[in-house]
């Protein structure tokens, strides 16, 4: 597939998409929506591709909607922008359920729906001058489709300052709010993302897949006598996965489990 709005990598198992639009510091449109969707699908089932690195060219890592995108939904029908917000929403799905891992390195300015796109990757990794901002509120707008992958990081007491007020804030701040799982100098962000990477790739595939869904799954669960049934089923099925058998007896043999040869 030849993209107009991104750059795909593939080496060493680790996938790396690339927001590449930096004249406009990497502001989505419908293109760059279908792209991922489609980009994020496909990695997604590639047997290739152990992990993916969300990343953008640039100094910003993205502003959120594009100006002329924006224009054009100004006359859009109602339908027309159910079936445009559809898309938007459907994209920031297939990131947040990708059966891989997926790394957000957020070298610069992450606004509005940019958020949204760094909110449904599993770990993000921030340079310490990027900045974030929910700025919605400022056009009249709600960050509507966004919201349940960034409330989910940043917490709903965060979520209800900055939602609300459209401050922009700092990535330490996004650090300490749990919007960010690490910040650290520009300089170190390539070094930062890749020992983030060397780690998810030390591990099973199988169980990391799982250990994704589970954490999806269980978050926010009441511990009732279904849960606990529930998670008493999955370690069972996973110990008895070829990957589990494998994992514990490359352990008690003191030798690498096949994953990693």
């Amino acid at each position: 597939m030849q993209h107009q709005t991104l750059e795909i990598s593939l080496a060493d198992k680790v996938a790396t998409v690339t927001l590449n639009r930096p004249d406009v510091r990497n502001a989505f449109n419908e293109t760059t929506i279908s792209e991922l969707a489609i980009t994020f699908d496909q990695l997604g089932r590639n047997e290739l591709v152990r992990v993916i690195v969300l990343a953008a060219n640039g100094p910003a890592f993205c502003a959120g909607a594009d100006l002329n995108w924006m224009k054009k939904m100004a006359a859009y029908s109602q339908a027309e922008n159910t079936s445009d917000a559809a898309s938007l929403a459907d994209m920031l799905r297939t990131i947040y359920l990708c059966p891989k891992p997926v790394v957000a390195k957020v070298q610069g300015d992450c606004y509005a729906g940019g958020m949204g796109l760094v909110a449904a990757c599993d770990v993000v990794l921030a340079a310490e001058e990027a900045n974030f901002c929910l700025s919605e509120v400022k056009l009249g707008l709600i960050p509507a489709t966004i919201s349940p992958y960034v409330i989910k990081a940043m917490g709903e007491n965060a979520a209800r300052r900055y939602f609300l007020t459209a401050e922009r804030f700092g990535a330490r701040e996004a650090h300490r709010i749990g919007f960010a799982h690490e910040v650290v100098p520009a300089a170190e962000l390539d070094a930062q993302v890749a020992l983030v990477v060397k780690a998810l790739l030390s591990n099973s595939p199988h169980a990391v897949r799982q250990a994704k869904v589970l954490v999806r799954e269980m978050a926010g669960q009441p511990v009732s006598d279904a849960l606990v049934a529930d998670t008493a089923l999955r370690i069972a099925h996973i110990r008895a996965s070829s990957e589990g058998r494998e994992g514990v007896a490359s352990f008690l043999e003191k030798r690498k489990p096949s994953w990693l040869n």
